[in-house]
């Protein structure tokens, strides 16, 4: 069979090449509850006719908003058999997104999943052109108009009539409106093709290695393009999608489901990095001996270089004594794991990497489609603190002030409703361009080293790239969240957001108090003594003029909903200088420096 070239093409290939008895799987009840891919099919196309019938056509904009199930695909598979448009949203923007999104986009139904965002978007649309019986609800809740419905008006049409419809709709049409919030201004809607997503599928295929006997689990946000392409890659391949309760349960849904792989961002993984070793901290006598020997082998583990005979005897030796049990509470059958949306710490990568669990870190925007360059299964092909060679199909080259460009089949339509500021990310000569800094290491892994427009220059005319500083700062333990200042300062400074559990272990350990709040724990005299030395140590890796000379610590994470944060978890630079303007001014009222 042809391989797809229409998104809703995807289905129907499985069904043809690999059909699945648990194509999609989740929890309903606290029992995994299995989709065959008929099954997902038929659901896809009852949700095209309930659609047709309830006026939707070819270029109408329908949003999803909704944490990961198969609902979500039924929506948006079966929006795009009519030639119709999804918009992704994340479940945890604002009201005011919302209604943003909906007016720029013209978004004429929604898709939610429970009460709350019902509530969300029924506010959203009060001034809007979009009526009431157009919102559908996943779950069954008080005024929304059940999923139900939508599945039984249907069951009225015919699918037959559905194919008229798929005939006309191209692979350049477009797809989806994928709404990018960005750390300034408004959102943007990323309009992607059916080709721009597939030919990303296609290009990335040969970098992943899954077949048709194997699960995923899936818990990165759908409406982020970096899950939704894997996803479709996925079934391409005939993967069966398990997907994850909640972000607080994929721990145990690893070892209900024993996925071979999954996706994650640079976070997660630090999160399980940052757990093993505190309980590494907890173990006494031989036990933890045992534990930091495998730990510091781990972390000197080189996917480029053989060690010789004597470290891989002690790395055979540290895999079946303590490392076993990393891949144990992964479920026991990973194979890999894709790591996305950030950058990964080098020494994390070292460690899983050492533990037999291959990380292969990526790289791509949602303009993209997303993947430009991914580090390759084969360790040949894997040079940590890059982000791999560039996928199949993929032109990329660096310009005279540093930045990334990249030309593919891949590269967004462009930006809706914004013209402008289409022509300034894509020039006349068809390159993208990412606002990315970067080069190529040993002539074909892809190095980023920081945003273009975070870049800053202090006051001796001396250019700082906050993000590496802040990559170095995090390899901490103790370090949530650090952000660079100085623009136009003599000196770099830098707000600090401790990791508070950890934090507390290591007051416990150092006989430090911790009766009180983090507000009082930030102010104590150890502590910050504790993170002067720190930063004092990372200074080390640095040139004199990019060293930070002074630090400040904030008692709270940023987060998306104190709006310090995107969804995609980058940090607003200019909310959180605006928030901490009085802390940042205090940092540089006097001339004391290191």
């Amino acid at each position: 069979m042809q391989a797809p070239r229409r998104a809703f093409d995807i289905l129907p290939y499985q069904l043809a090449t690999a059909p699945k008895a648990d194509c999609l799987a989740a929890k309903r009840n606290g029992e995994w509850q299995k989709w065959s891919t008929q099954q997902v099919l038929d659901s896809v196309n009852l949700v095209s006719l309930g659609l047709r019938q309830v006026g939707i056509g070819k270029d109408d904009k329908v949003a999803i908003i909704s944490m990961n199930r198969p609902e979500w695909l039924y929506a948006d598979f079966g929006i795009s058999q009519l030639g119709a448009v999804t918009v992704p949203m994340y479940p945890t923007i604002t009201t005011e997104d919302y209604k943003y999104i909906f007016a720029d986009a013209g978004v004429k139904a929604v898709f939610v999943a429970n009460q709350e965002l019902y509530d969300k978007v029924k506010e959203a649309t009060a001034s809007l052109n979009i009526p009431d019986d157009h919102i559908f609800t996943f779950d069954k809740i008080s005024g929304g108009r059940p999923f139900e419905d939508l599945l039984a008006l249907g069951k009225k049409g015919n699918v037959a009539d559905l194919e008229p419809l798929r005939a006309a709709v191209q692979p350049d049409d477009l797809l989806t409106l994928i709404y990018t919030s960005g750390t300034t201004g408004s959102p943007k809607g990323v309009m992607l093709t059916h080709d721009n997503i597939l030919s990303n599928c296609r290009s990335s295929q040969s970098f992943v290695p899954v077949t048709k006997d194997d699960s995923a689990l899936s818990f990165l946000p759908l409406c982020h393009i970096f899950e939704r392409m894997v996803t479709y890659l996925y079934m391409i391949n005939g993967v069966s999608i398990y997907y994850a309760e909640s972000m607080e349960t994929i721990a145990d849904n690893l070892r209900e489901v024993h996925p071979n792989i999954f996706t994650t961002v640079p976070r997660l993984l630090e999160k399980v990095y940052d757990k093993i070793v505190a309980k590494g901290h907890e173990l006494t006598g031989v036990k933890k001996q045992l534990f930091f020997w495998a730990l510091n082998l781990g972390l000197e583990y080189d996917t480029q270089q053989d060690k010789g005979f004597f470290y891989n005897t002690q790395l055979k030796l540290a895999r079946k004594l303590i490392f076993s049990k990393w891949q144990e509470a992964l479920g026991g059958n990973i194979r890999v794991i894709v790591s996305g949306g950030g950058a990964l710490q080098p020494r994390l990568a070292r460690v899983f990497w050492a533990a037999g669990i291959r990380v292969m870190e990526g790289y791509g925007l949602t303009e993209t489609s997303p993947v430009i360059a991914v580090g390759g299964f084969e360790p040949e092909n894997n040079l940590i603190g890059t982000v791999g060679p560039l996928i199949d199909n993929m032109e990329v080259k660096i310009a005279a002030d540093g930045e990334i460009l990249t030309k593919s089949a891949s590269v967004m339509k462009g930006y809706y409703n914004k013209p402008e500021l289409t022509a300034e990310a894509i020039d006349k000569d068809g390159w993208f361009h990412t606002g990315d800094i970067g080069e190529f290491v040993n002539g074909r892994f892809l190095k980023i080293t920081d945003r273009k427009k975070e870049m800053f220059k202090t006051s001796g005319g001396k250019y700082v790239a906050p993000q590496v500083i802040e990559g170095k700062l995090k390899e901490s333990p103790l370090i949530e969240q650090a952000m660079v200042v100085g623009d136009g300062q003599k000196f770099p400074a830098v707000l600090l957001v401790p990791a508070f559990d950890e934090l507390k272990s290591w007051c416990k350990r150092n006989n430090v108090p911790v009766n009180g709040s983090n507000e009082e724990l930030v102010k104590n005299e150890q502590v910050q003594k504790m993170f002067h030395d720190l930063v004092t140590k990372y200074n080390k890796s640095f040139a004199q003029w990019e060293q930070v000379k002074k630090e400040a610590l904030l008692p709270k994470l940023w987060t998306v909903e104190s709006g310090e944060m995107t969804p995609t978890m980058k940090v607003k630079r200019k909310v959180i200088s605006e928030n901490n303007k009085e802390v940042i001014n205090s940092l540089y009222n006097s001339d004391s420096q290191r």
